[in-house]
């Protein structure tokens, strides 16, 4: 719903990932929050797509990061979101980069990254909080990041409506995942693959794929988290980082990629391919099959943009919380009016 004096925001992310499987969705969150803070886009969605506390924890530690949470200076306000988290009866094990940055503790032993998820209650039920999402956002303002298996997004395709809502409200999905032109199955489509198969063949909308390729090259350089995150004392992305691996490593950047993309697509960081149809086989592998009628392509590498994309996916990724200023025009005006003048002493 618009109101008067609100003008059109800017278009809304929903961000859906394997939280805690691969230190690149965790990357992909920091630089959508990134953009977030230069007013290029806004994170309105969070989910995981496995049943895992912890993950949809450390999702919510980002958003409260974000927000100044842990460094209040920055006075951030607006970026906490409820999270979203499937619950498939299966609970898989925490992983360090997600179980070590939550067991943190201060010198006074209280966790340094504070978070409200303990239960499965404290988390949304993903399908009807990706679609009230969708329902929030102004028509083709929105696009969608998928940074893991496409098990949530497949089943937001069984609610009534929900696709011609889709067609109304979303520009295009980008995925991170396959391997393009062709190569063997890559994990965030082997993770669920008749849910890949199913999002392919029936999202309504335009898809991008970032294939495994994508985020080979450029990888995301370890002295970037040595160096640029120095400003916060303490920062949930470094400590998943560092707890993910043993330092120094770079990693690949195809969830990167993917977020990267869906914000600024007009930017030419990757060479794009033509149209077509992407379907995935039995074995998980992706085939393209070139059409001019397509609603599908895929992100291709380009070397010479190489230098360009690591200094955009570090200056991103590192970039502090900025203070979120109002977008009605009646807040403003009501925050520059001047303090009412103090009644007049009345003397005795």
């Amino acid at each position: 719903m618009q109101f008067p004096g609100q003008g059109k925001p800017p278009a809304g992310v929903i961000f859906d990932s394997d939280m805690g499987n691969r230190i690149d969705a965790a990357l992909a969150l920091s630089l959508l929050y990134g953009l977030d803070g230069k007013n290029e886009t806004r994170v309105v969605s969070l989910s995981v797509s496995k049943s895992n506390l912890k993950a949809a924890a450390f999702c919510e530690v980002m958003g409260r990061f974000y927000s100044g949470a842990v460094s209040g200076a920055f006075g951030a306000v607006g970026r906490t979101l409820p999270t979203g988290m499937s619950t498939d009866g299966t609970m898989p094990a925490d992983t360090p980069m997600i179980a070590v940055p939550l067991a943190k503790t201060n010198s006074a032993g209280a966790p340094v990254y504070a978070h409200g998820i303990q239960r499965i209650i404290d988390t949304a039920e993903v399908s009807a909080l990706i679609r009230n999402a969708f329902t929030s956002q102004y028509d083709q303002n929105c696009m969608v990041v998928v940074a893991g298996p496409a098990t949530n997004l497949a089943k937001v395709l069984d609610l009534p409506g929900v696709k011609d809502l889709i067609s109304q409200k979303v520009r295009y999905l980008v995925i991170a995942g396959g391997a393009f032109p062709e190569g063997a199955g890559e994990s965030n489509i082997t993770a669920d693959i008749a849910a890949a198969k199913r999002l392919f063949a029936e999202w309504p909308t335009p898809i991008v794929a970032a294939g495994r390729e994508v985020g080979e090259q450029p990888l995301f350089p370890a002295a970037s988290i040595e160096t640029d995150f120095a400003w916060s004392e303490a920062h949930p992305l470094v400590d998943a980082y560092r707890a993910y691996k043993a330092m120094p490593y770079d990693a690949p950047t195809s969830d990167m990629a993917a977020a990267l993309y869906a914000v600024r697509p007009q930017e030419n960081y990757f060479k794009l391919s033509g149209t077509g149809r992407i379907e995935v086989l039995d074995d998980g592998r992706t085939g393209f099959t070139p059409s001019s009628g397509g609603k599908h392509r895929y992100l291709i590498p380009d070397p010479a943009q190489r230098e360009r994309l690591v200094k955009t996916y570090t200056e991103l990724a590192s970039a502090k919380p900025v203070i979120r200023q109002p977008r009605f025009r009646q807040q403003l005006q009501q925050q520059k009016k001047p303090d009412p003048p103090k009644p007049a002493e009345v003397k005795p």
